[in-house]
C-alpha cells in the first residue's frame, strides 16, 4: 500500500508540473498574441540581376567563377569582337564617303553660285547695252525721217538718203541682237539658279547621309563595347556555367548577380492577422538557419493584392463549388540600420524566417 501511495504522489506531481507549464505557456501565448502577429511563411528577398549580353558571339574568356564576389564594373567575361571590329571599319568608311559627298555638293554650290553671279553681271551689262542701242536707234530713226523729207524735196541726194536708211536698219538690228543676247543670258542665269537650288538639296541629303553613317558608327562602337560584359552592381554571382568557345545569343540569361547589400523580408500573413498591422511597426526576424540570432526590422509596405491573385491561374470562385479558404497577403519588411552588418551578410535570398510583428 505504501508503494502504491508513493507512485500516486509522483504521478500527481508530474501531472501538476505539466499542467502548470501548459497553463503558463498558454497564458504567455495568449498575452503575446494580444500585441503580436507572427508567421513562419516568410523568406529573405534580394535583387537578383540576370547577366544578359547585348550582342551574340563566341566566349573568348571568362574571368569569374561560381559564387564569386564582384564589384561594379568588374569584367565578367569577354565575347570575341573581330566581327564587330570589321563592321565598325565598314561604318567608318561609309561615314568618310558621306562626308566626301558633302564636300563635293558644297563645291558644286560654290561653282553654280559663281555662274549665277556671272550671268547676272552679263544680264546687267546686256541691259545697259540695249539702252545705249535704243538711244542710237532713236537718233538714227530721227535722222532717217529728216533725210526722207529732204529726199522728197530733192534737197539731198539718193546716196545720203540710203546712208540714213542703212544707219537706221543697222541700229534696229543691233537692238534685236542685244535683246536676244539678254534673253540667252537670263536663261543661263535661271539655269544656274536652278542648279544652285538642286545642289543645296543635294547638300541636305549628303548631310543626312553623314548623320546616318555617324549613327551606324556609334552603333558599331557600342557593339564592340558590349563584347566586354561587366558587373552592373556589387554583389555575389550564382553558378557561372560559361566556358571559352561557348556561343551565346543576345538577350540570353546566362547567370545571376545577387545584390548582397540590400535585403528584405516578404512575409505572407493571413488576412485575419492584418486588422491591427500597419506600416512602421517594429518586427523581430528570426532565421531558421540562425535561430539564436534576432534581427530588427519594420513593416514597410503591404501588397495591393493577395498572392493568389498574382498566380499564373488565379482562382475563380464564381465557377464550381465554393470552399472558403483564408488568403495570405504579402507584406514587405525592411531591416533597420541597427543590425550587425556581418550578421546580415549571412542571410541569403530564399531563406525561411519567422516574422514577429509588434502591434504595440
Amino acid at each position: 500500500m505504501e508503494q502504491k501511495k508513493k507512485t500516486n504522489k509522483k504521478f500527481i506531481i508530474i501531472i501538476s508540473v505539466l499542467v502548470t507549464i501548459g497553463v503558463v505557456y498558454g497564458g504567455y501565448k495568449i498575452i503575446h498574441s494580444l500585441s503580436h502577429e507572427e508567421t513562419d511563411d516568410a523568406q529573405i528577398q534580394a535583387n537578383m540581376n540576370p547577366i544578359i549580353p547585348h550582342v551574340g558571339g563566341f566566349i573568348e574568356k571568362v574571368y569569374v567563377t561560381d559564387n564569386q564576389n564582384v564589384k561594379k564594373g568588374d569584367t565578367l567575361f569577354v565575347i570575341e569582337n573581330k566581327d564587330y571590329l570589321v563592321k565598325l571599319e565598314q561604318a567608318e568608311a561609309q561615314l568618310a564617303a558621306a562626308k566626301s559627298g558633302v564636300s563635293v555638293s558644297e563645291a558644286s554650290i560654290g561653282s553654280y553660285k559663281a555662274n549665277t553671279a556671272t550671268a547676272a553681271a552679263q544680264v546687267s551689262s546686256a541691259t545697259s547695252n540695249i539702252e545705249a542701242a535704243k538711244t542710237k536707234l532713236w537718233r538714227a530713226t530721227n535722222d532717217f525721217e529728216r533725210y526722207a523729207n529732204l529726199y522728197k524735196n530733192h534737197s539731198i541726194t539718193a546716196q545720203q538718203y540710203e546712208q540714213a536708211l542703212a544707219a537706221k536698219q543697222e541700229a534696229e538690228q543691233q537692238v534685236k541682237m542685244l535683246q536676244s543676247q539678254q534673253k540667252a543670258t537670263q536663261s543661263q542665269q535661271n539655269a544656274a539658279s536652278q542648279q544652285t537650288a538642286i545642289s543645296e538639296k543635294q547638300v541636305s541629303v549628303a548631310e543626312a547621309n553623314v548623320k546616318s553613317a555617324q549613327a551606324q558608327v556609334d552603333a558599331a562602337k557600342l557593339n564592340v563595347a558590349y563584347t566586354i560584359v561587366t558587373a552592373p552592381i556589387d554583389g555575389q554571382l550564382s553558378n557561372v556555367s560559361l566556358q571559352a568557345g561557348q556561343f551565346v545569343q543576345p538577350g540570353q540569361s546566362l547567370f545571376y548577380l545577387v545584390n548582397t547589400e540590400n535585403k528584405w523580408v516578404v512575409a505572407n500573413f493571413k488576412e485575419t492577422q492584418l486588422e491591427k498591422m500597419k506600416v512602421g511597426q517594429k518586427v523581430t526576424i528570426t532565421a531558421d538557419a540562425y535561430p539564436d540570432e534576432d534581427f530588427e526590422a519594420v513593416v514597410s509596405a503591404f501588397s495591393p493584392a493577395t498572392g493568389a491573385r498574382f498566380s499564373l491561374l488565379p482562382p475563380d470562385n464564381a465557377t464550381g463549388n465554393f470552399v472558403k479558404t483564408i488568403q495570405r497577403l504579402p507584406v514587405k519588411i525592411d531591416f533597420t540600420k541597427n543590425n550587425d552588418v556581418e550578421k546580415l551578410q549571412k542571410l541569403r535570398s530564399g531563406m525561411n524566417v519567422l516574422a514577429d510583428v509588434h502591434l504595440k
